[in-house]
């Protein structure tokens, strides 16, 4: 194995844009994110639905109003008359 090409593996601060900082080992001495475990919208629990276009609400006309609809099969004819 080859010595001295393997960058050093360091102590390092990672600085989120939310203010909230910890420390773990990197090749990097500082990282800067935009996002962490503290203020993620999964992980927080407020999550949006990102509508492009309008197409949740062409859903819900299309299928929201048919929860409480149940459609009539017409009756089969009858072969003896």
């Amino acid at each position: 194995m080859k010595t001295d090409i393997h960058p050093s593996y360091v102590e390092a601060t990672v600085k989120c844009s939310c203010g909230n900082t910890f420390v773990t080992h990197s090749t990097k001495a500082d990282l800067h994110v935009e996002l962490c475990n503290e203020c993620h919208p999964f992980f927080t629990g407020k999550q949006k639905l990102v509508d492009s276009g309008g197409r949740v609400e062409r859903f819900q006309r299309r299928y929201g109003e048919r929860k409480g609809r149940a459609k009539v099969k017409p009756a089969p004819a009858d072969p003896q008359d």
